[in-house]
């Protein structure tokens, strides 16, 4: 269910007033995204596009759905330059993450069984390439890794059915993703970018 947009509206306010006044260029060093002076832009890579946020005026384009723009902003404020590691969690395992976390963990495979149930390989790797991600190997028989933001990459591992058991599939983050969102926002990214892999289905 989409959530009022009212609830929308009240979180940017402060979002964007914890990046008023801030250097871009300490920013964009700390996120892993472009500064342009001359421009005043600062561009962010994000899926399959690339989204240019205006300083001072905070603007984006292209528009972004609300709750994928409130967590660019929550992305650029909590930003410390923290390098991506290699090593895999849950949600669960995110700090705070024990209640909240394990939950969507259930939730990310309960959706990800109905996504996958009539989906080939060919076309789910179609499906996550339109959305920027990358196909590597791993000890799954699928593995996907989306670029939600610079340093914010969320892997998708894929087990395709067999005689025995059903499609199934988890949603995992980089050990350092405590560095740039919450555990809160982490699950409206997961929630977001099943969305976009639904939506890309039809």
């Amino acid at each position: 269910m989409e959530r009022p947009n009212r609830a929308f509206q009240e979180m940017l306010l402060p979002a964007r007033e914890r990046l008023y006044g801030r250097d871009p260029a300490d920013i964009a060093q700390k996120s892993g995204a472009f500064y342009d002076s001359a421009s005043g832009l600062l561009t962010v890579p994000s899926l399959h596009q690339t989204i240019a946020v205006s300083f001072p005026a905070l603007s984006c384009e292209p528009a972004l759905e609300n709750w994928h723009h409130l967590l660019l902003f929550h992305y650029l404020d909590m930003a410390d330059g923290f390098p991506v590691t290699e090593q895999l969690i849950p949600f669960g395992n995110l700090k705070d993450g024990l209640i909240r976390g394990t939950k969507f963990d259930r939730t990310v495979e309960a959706e990800l069984g109905k996504f996958l149930a009539d989906k080939e390989p060919a076309r789910l790797k179609d499906i996550c390439a339109s959305l920027g991600a990358k196909i590597v190997d791993s000890k799954a028989d699928f593995t996907a890794v989306f670029p939600f933001f610079p340093r914010y990459p969320m892997t998708l591992n894929v087990w395709f059915a067999d005689e025995e058991f059903a499609a199934a599939g988890k949603l995992l983050l980089s050990k350092s993703a405590d560095h740039y969102l919450t555990v809160e926002d982490a699950v409206t990214a997961g929630d977001v970018l099943l969305k976009l892999l639904n939506a890309q289905s039809y």
